[in-house]
């Protein structure tokens, strides 16, 4: 019989922001590899779009954990 235990929520927390915060940083030196020249063609507003969706999820993100998640929900 398999023991069940729960990992701490601060544990866990930890363990999955780690990884996923990882994830993102070679993501983001992935996207900086596409700034070579020479290798890529694109545009002022190309880049001016990218940022500003990196920018703008950054900040929605950042809203999360500073005041947590919105209920959106609608009840009568």
């Amino acid at each position: 019989m398999k023991e069940n235990k729960v990992e701490p929520r601060d544990v866990r927390f930890k363990r999955i922001a780690s990884s996923r915060t990882q994830r993102i940083l070679n993501d983001l030196r992935l996207l900086g590899n596409c700034s070579n020249k020479s290798v890529y063609k694109y545009s002022e507003e190309d880049i001016n779009k990218i940022f500003l969706a990196v920018d703008k999820e950054l900040k929605r993100v950042k809203v999360l954990f500073m005041h947590g998640p919105k209920d959106n929900s609608f009840t009568l």
